[in-house]
Order: structure tokens, then sequence, then C-alpha cells
């Protein structure tokens, strides 16, 4: 009897094992920012449902630097099988290769999942800065030629771009001062090291900023007494979007499921409270119709870039 007990054990281990449920896949969502800012948000909100829908863990790792490139890099390295999703902003996609004098990638090399939020970037100051109107903004500038700092989330982001188009536009100068993200740019509001931004509308309320005017076609209703630039004689429209990659390459039918789980997680009533509370309105695009939005979008950038002479030097 004594001689069967180790045979008998090893049974039963095997039995146990072979009913025990397959380790559920994992997912590495890579947000090339740092924690905090916009996109983050975003992730956090998205990745308990995307995890479900996907019926496997969903990782979120930061991977912050360069204006979303590094991160971004990163997810283009990766193995095209589905298991390394890219969650980013616009910048490190449509703008960042136009932009970089050697830029470690194109959008070419990313294929685009689903379009996941968008709304209008917003121009916001402190309370206490004194400015409250592009025409204060203009007056202080004038004022002080190159001098008045404005934030940015960094060098070639739309931010930067859309600063740099309002003040072709107004004839000043200002003193424009990189961070490592929208988080950042607040902090150093906070502080006064700076007294403007163009970000994301949701940190007006968040961190009690005075909205002055808003990059798009029409009001937002997050902050509705803040002016078109359009309204005040400027025609500059920056969408800030967000939307989900995966490397070039990867399988058509991977990429169909992967939107598929987008949509189906975009639908989610708990998804669409969790974003809607934190003003990051849902703008949801297929696959195909997000990727002739990127098309769109890289076209555009690359014209201002060019036409405004931001591009860095070699």
């Amino acid at each position: 009897m004594k001689r069967r007990m180790p045979r008998l054990a090893a049974i039963a281990v095997a039995l146990l094992l072979a009913c025990a449920p397959a380790a559920r896949a994992q997912v590495l969502l890579v947000i090339p920012w740092p924690a905090g800012g916009g996109t983050d948000i975003i992730g956090r909100l998205i990745q308990p449902v995307m995890g479900e829908v996907l019926g496997g863990q969903l990782l979120i790792r930061n991977v912050g630097g360069a204006t979303g490139t590094i991160g971004t890099a990163e997810v283009i390295r990766s193995k095209p099988d589905g298991t390394t999703l890219l969650l980013t902003s616009m910048a490190a996609v449509v703008i960042q290769p136009s932009f970089r004098a050697n830029a470690p990638y194109q959008a070419s090399q990313l294929a685009p999942v689903c379009l996941i939020a968008e709304a209008p970037a917003t121009l916001m100051t402190p309370k206490d800065s004194g400015i409250r109107s592009i025409a204060d903004i203009a007056a202080r500038a004038r004022a002080n030629p190159g001098q008045v700092p404005y934030a940015s989330g960094g060098v070639g982001g739309l931010g930067h771009l859309a600063m740099t188009a309002l003040t072709r536009a107004l004839g000043i100068e200002m003193n424009h001062i990189p961070f490592r993200g929208s988080g950042d740019s607040i902090l150093a509001m906070q502080q006064g090291t700076v007294q403007m931004l163009t970000a994301e509308a949701n940190l007006v309320q968040q961190y009690g900023m005075h909205a002055i005017a808003v990059f798009a076609e029409r009001r937002s209703p997050d902050t509705p007494d803040a002016p078109t630039l359009r309204e005040q004689g400027h025609d500059l429209v920056f969408p800030l979007w967000t939307g989900l990659f995966a490397p070039a390459g990867t399988p058509e039918a991977t990429l169909e499921r992967l939107d598929s789980v987008c949509g189906r997680t975009l639908r989610t009533q708990s998804v669409v409270e969790g974003m809607t509370r934190a003003s990051h309105p849902i703008r949801y695009l297929g696959r195909r119709d997000f990727t002739a939005y990127v098309q769109a979008e890289t076209v555009k950038y690359a014209a201002l870039i060019r036409d405004s002479g931001l591009r860095q030097a070699d």
C-alpha cells in the first residue's frame, strides 16, 4: 500500500492540473506618457472593462519621455501578435514623425485599431494670472517680446503646435517651456512658473484654471464660456484625440477582434459614465475610418510643421 501512495498522489496532482482553468492571457497596454495625464486617465478608465472583454489581463505600463516617442517606439519594435498595444494621444503618432529631424519611426509602422476619445484643445491660465482673453495674451506678449512663458506637454506636441499657430496668427513671440506631460505642466502653472497651457478641457475644472478659448469648430460643453478661436477671428482647429494602435503587421483577424473589443468597451455603461465624469468625450471610430483619420491628421500636421519652420534641425 505504501508503495502505491506516491503514484496515487501524482495522479491526483495531474487531475487537478488538468481540471484547473487555463492561465488568462496577458495583453500589455503601453501608454507613452507619464501617469496622471489625460491619456493615462483614459487608460485606467477602460482597463478593467477592456480586459474583461478581451478575456484576459490588460496590464498598463507608462513609458513617458520625448513627447511620447519612447513608448511608441517600444510598441513598434514589439511582436505584432496583439499582445502589445499602444494607447496614445495624437502627438506621438501624427506630429513627432514630421517634427523630429531623426524620427525613430513613421505613422505607417503602426496599425490603427480604434479612436477612443476626442476633445477640443483648450487654452487655459491660472485664475490669478490676470490673463482673461486672447487680447490680454497679445497685449502682454507685445509688452514683453519673447518673454511671456507658456507650457506644453512636450516639444512638438499638440499644445506646442497650437500655440505656435496662435502666435503666428497674432504676430507675437512668446517663450515656450516644454514639460513631460500635462500633469507636470499643470504643476508648473500652480507654482507660477508658466502662465498658460493648451491641453485637455477637463484640467480646467479639475485644477481650478480659467479657460480662455478652445481650438475647435464649436464651444465645448465643459467650458461653455470659452469662445472658439474662430469666434475671435482665427481659423485654428486642433482636436485632442486618443486612440488604440498595434504594431504594423499584426494579423487582420487580430485587428478586427481588437476593434470589436474596443467598440464593446466604449459602449459599456461604466466606461461611458467614467469618461463623462472625467470630461473625456468618447468618439469611437472603427479601424478603417480611424486609419483614414490618422492619415489625414498626419498630412495636416506635416504641412503646419513645414510652413511654420518648427521641424528640428538635422
